[in-house]
Order: structure tokens, then sequence, then C-alpha cells
């Protein structure tokens, strides 16, 4: 019998593998000529049908929620789907594995946010994360051969991480969505996110048809695995491990998608990128971790 700490650690590392490939479906899209705002409005369309058919034919879940929690979660829906929008963008401009990495350091970012904005107390902990993290990305901006990576998509998949580490105090701190179940909430994130994309493709009328049968299997893919898979591992984790464990697990969606990126794309490594991406992990794990160390050190003395 698998025990409850076992089981998080499942799932959470479940969520962290299926999120990191999302470079591995949206990469061949494309190379199949799909644009950007046509991928993902595949990918959040196909996820809102499979999710609205599993929460209404296999959990039997009601999809109403109160009339104050619809803007709200509008606007959380266009974070997520804004930073979605800016992680994809940034996979044209530098290595997928190295924008995941980037990414990664939204917990840093939601510190900051709750620090200024909510009063949380900011540690010194999470300041030296922050300078190992900036270190971390200032490495990465050197590529194979010391050739500058496009300063674009560092900035883009930076945004990405804002956007994100905002959803997540949203989601934290807004009293009208508290009491609404993660599922039914991800649901709706998902539904509002796709309207995003329908206005960037002039409500549909530039949406690029997927012509071959491969193309669309990596669309349903690209729904299924870090779609829904993923929002409902990490879910799960949460509840069974907690936050702190899950995040940590987190570190390994760049390495999953610096697997891909490699072994399938032929995306370049040298010693100074992968400083980078430890420094920038190792940062971000830190930050996490802080409430741990501290305490293992206190029983120490």
């Amino acid at each position: 019998m698998i025990n409850r700490n076992k089981k998080g650690i499942i799932f959470g590392t479940l969520a962290a593998i299926s999120y990191g490939t999302n470079p591995l479906f949206a990469l061949y899209l494309y190379l199949g000529g799909i644009r950007v705002n046509s991928v993902l409005f595949y990918r959040y369309a196909i996820a809102v049908i499979l999710y609205a058919l599993w929460i209404k034919l296999i959990s039997k879940k009601s999809l109403k929620i109160p009339k104050k929690s619809i803007l709200p979660l509008f606007i959380l829906g266009l974070l997520f789907s804004g930073s979605s929008l800016a992680l994809f963008m940034s996979f044209k401009y530098i290595d997928a594995g190295i924008a995941c990495t980037i990414l990664f350091i939204y917990p840093v970012i939601v510190a900051f946010i709750m620090h200024l904005f909510f009063r949380e107390k900011i540690n010194k902990t999470t300041i030296f994360s922050l300078i190992l993290t900036t270190i971390g990305i200032c490495l990465l901006y050197k590529g194979p051969n010391n050739t500058s990576i496009n300063p674009k998509g560092i900035y883009v998949v930076l945004l990405s991480a804002l956007l994100y580490a905002l959803y997540i105090v949203g989601v934290k701190n807004i009293k009208s969505i508290k009491q609404i179940k993660s599922d039914i909430l991800s649901f709706y994130v998902m539904l509002f996110g796709l309207f995003l994309y329908i206005f960037n493709l002039k409500f549909c009328t530039e949406l690029q048809i997927i012509n071959t049968p491969f193309l669309w299997l990596c669309a349903v893919g690209l729904a299924i695995i870090p779609t829904i898979i993923s929002i409902e591992t990490i879910t799960l984790s949460i509840k069974l491990i907690g936050a702190t464990k899950t995040a940590l697990l987190g570190s390994l969606e760049p390495i999953t998608a610096l697997f891909f990126g490699v072994v399938l794309f032929n995306q370049h490594l040298d010693a100074k990128i992968i400083l980078g991406i430890i420094l920038v992990l190792f940062g971000v794990s830190l930050s996490i971790l802080r409430k741990k160390i501290k305490a293992y050190f206190d029983k120490k003395v």
C-alpha cells in the first residue's frame, strides 16, 4: 500500500514531467507551420471540451459558479493564458529548456509581490535566491560558442513568469474564488483564457487549420498531457504533501523540457548554460525550502 507521502511525490513528479512536455508538442506544431496563437487556441479549446466532459460525465459536478466570481475568474484566465502565450512565444527565440528554466523563477516573484502589496515579510533567503537566479539568467544570456541568446526571448519568458506569479497571487488572495473547487476553477480559467486567442486570431478568422493526423495528435497531446494531466496531478500533490514539496518537484519541469529539446530538436548545451540552469534551480529551491532549512539548523543549535 502506497502511503500518503509517496502518493504525493508520485503525483508531483507526474505534474512536473507532464508540464515539461510543452515544448515536445509545441515545437512539432511550429515545424508544421502552425503559429503561436493557433497552437494555443487548439490547446485551450480541446482542453476545455475534455475538461467539461470529465466534470459533467465522470465527476458528475455542476459547473455553476457565483456571479461575483465571474470577473475574477475572467482576469485569472487572461493572466494564465497570457503566461502561456509569452512562454510559447519565447520558444521562437531561445531554446525551450532554457525558457522553462527561466520561467521557474516565478516563486521568487510571488514572494516579492506578496511583500510589496500584501505586507508579507521578505527575508534574506529570498533576496539571496533572487541574486542567484539573476546570475543564472545572465549566464544563460550567452549561448554555445559565446553567441548571444536572443534577449527578446529572455524578456518574453520573464513576462510569462510575472503573469504566472500574478495568477498564483490572485488564486491565493481573491476571496470570491477561494471556495470554488480546484477542477471547476481550472475549467473556467482555461475557458476564459481561450478568449485571448480568439481575440488575437480576430475571432478565429485567422485560425490556421491543422491538416495532418500527426499535428492533430500533437494538439490533443498538448491539451491532455501538459494541461489537464499537469493541473490535476499538481492539485492532488499539493493536497497530499503540501505546496512546498510540490513546488520543489517542479524543478523537473525545465529538466524535462531540456531533455526533449536536446534529444529531439538538437538544441545545444554547454558548461555555462548548465551552470546557469543549476543556479536558477538552486536559487528557487532555496527560496522554497527556506523554512525547512531554518528548522533543520534550529534543531542543530
